[in-house]
């Protein structure tokens, strides 16, 4: 479940409690956490509700004006979808944050980085890209994401989940345009001997 950056860190706040969501059927369950920029978030409860039933007082709960706000941003589609009511929780900060700024890396930190990065690339179905993505953010930082996918030939969206990835592992960090290498990343390339293939861009 993705959270726009204002209403995750309302959740992290307390000051919002609630998202509606029009599903087939529900991407969370309760009792499960997700991460999200404003740290991890518990789903405490997930309802089928009739969207000409949510009150104004939910609608704010939900980061919206109204209910009548909240249900013009709810797609139209397809309006025979049920709209889902996710009751929500802040469940402490995002531990990516913290292991990103971990720089103090062992050799055992960089060897078990360096296994990663090779299961990473092994299942790929477009080649090695974990170093070449690497280093393209580290040349290029604050870049749009379109074009550091346009320079080594790639979609976006499928280059930004990859980042993503990488994220995941504390190497990198996302901005509102872009991203960078954090601390972490920064000391693993100065530390392993994997190398980016050659001849993946210019």
């Amino acid at each position: 479940m993705r959270l726009p950056p204002t209403v995750a860190a309302g959740v992290a706040a307390g000051t919002v409690t609630l998202a509606f969501r029009r599903w087939r059927r529900p991407d969370v369950r309760p009792g499960s956490e997700f991460r999200s920029g404003g740290g991890v978030v518990r789903v405490e409860a997930v309802d089928v509700v009739d969207p000409a039933a949510i009150t104004d007082d939910e609608a704010r709960a939900a980061g919206h004006r109204d209910a009548d706000a909240l249900r013009r941003r709810l797609p139209d589609d397809e309006p025979d979808l049920p709209v889902y009511r996710v009751r929500l929780a802040p469940a402490g900060p995002d531990p990516r944050i913290a292991l990103r700024e971990d720089a103090d890396l062992t050799d055992a930190d960089v060897a078990a980085i360096d296994a990663r990065l090779d299961r990473l690339d092994r299942a790929s179905t477009h080649g090695p890209w974990t170093m070449t993505t690497l280093d393209l953010v580290r040349r290029h930082p604050h870049v749009r994401a379109p074009d550091l996918a346009a320079e080594v030939g790639r979609e976006r969206d499928p280059f930004k989940i990859d980042v993503r990835k990488l994220k995941n592992l504390g190497l990198t960090q996302s901005f509102e345009v872009g991203y960078a290498l954090s601390p972490r990343g920064e000391a693993y390339l100065a530390r392993t001997r994997r190398a980016a293939p050659p001849g993946q861009y210019n």
